[in-house]
């Protein structure tokens, strides 16, 4: 499964994870990664967080809160 289909198949369930802010695709095309926003680092939220998504590595960026302006 590509990287695109297996964020597209879970972004739900991640964003309705409180603290998280968004989700997305980093790292590279031969090394992508699940990329999950959140407000706040710690071990709190990280906890809550899955390592991997079908396969894919999650990386956490500390983002604080995101709005639309």
């Amino acid at each position: 499964m590509k990287a695109e289909a297996a964020l597209e198949k879970h972004q739900a369930r991640l964003m309705s994870i409180p603290g998280v802010e968004g989700v997305g695709i980093g790292g590279s095309d031969d090394s992508p990664v699940i990329v999950v926003m959140v407000r706040r680092g710690g071990t709190d939220i990280r906890k809550k967080l899955p390592a991997r998504v079908e396969g894919y590595p999650v990386k956490v960026e500390v983002t604080g809160e995101i709005t639309a302006r």
